[in-house]
């Protein structure tokens, strides 16, 4: 199985001109996204708070998260992003992808678009 990345831009959320464009590996494995985090810091977004991951070798780690806009495929979402340290690949979880109604072809690797985005609304609604 093959690797997907896709451009996306960060934005942060209370000075949408300060943003910070990168090569992000798309992880259907990760629930949030991951940045490096002199980037978040170099555009104004500092730690909201911390969660603990588990990681693929099975390791939990707390880790500080931030809140921020990225974008990418000309769609625009809200996520909670990761504050990687400085070496890590910038990571695109499924949460991002999902909210706006992409998936990975697991055919070709590539992204895209569903004809809808998926809502499910109790009985009564």
């Amino acid at each position: 199985m093959g690797v997907t990345h896709v451009t996306a831009t960060v934005r942060n959320p209370a000075d949408p001109e300060r943003t910070w464009e990168g090569l992000f590996l798309v992880d259907t494995g990760a629930t949030d996204c991951l940045v490096p985090r002199q980037h978040l810091e170099a555009i104004g977004l500092e730690p909201e708070s911390e969660r603990v991951y588990s990681l693929a070798d099975g390791s939990e780690h707390r880790m500080s998260v931030t809140v921020a806009r990225i974008e990418f495929m000309g769609e625009v979402v809200g996520a909670t992003i990761v504050m990687g340290k400085e070496e890590s690949e910038p990571l695109l979880g499924v949460t991002a992808l999902e909210s706006v109604g992409i998936e990975v072809d697991p055919r070709n690797q590539e992204l895209r678009r569903l004809p809808f985005v998926r809502l499910r609304l109790a009985a009564s609604e």
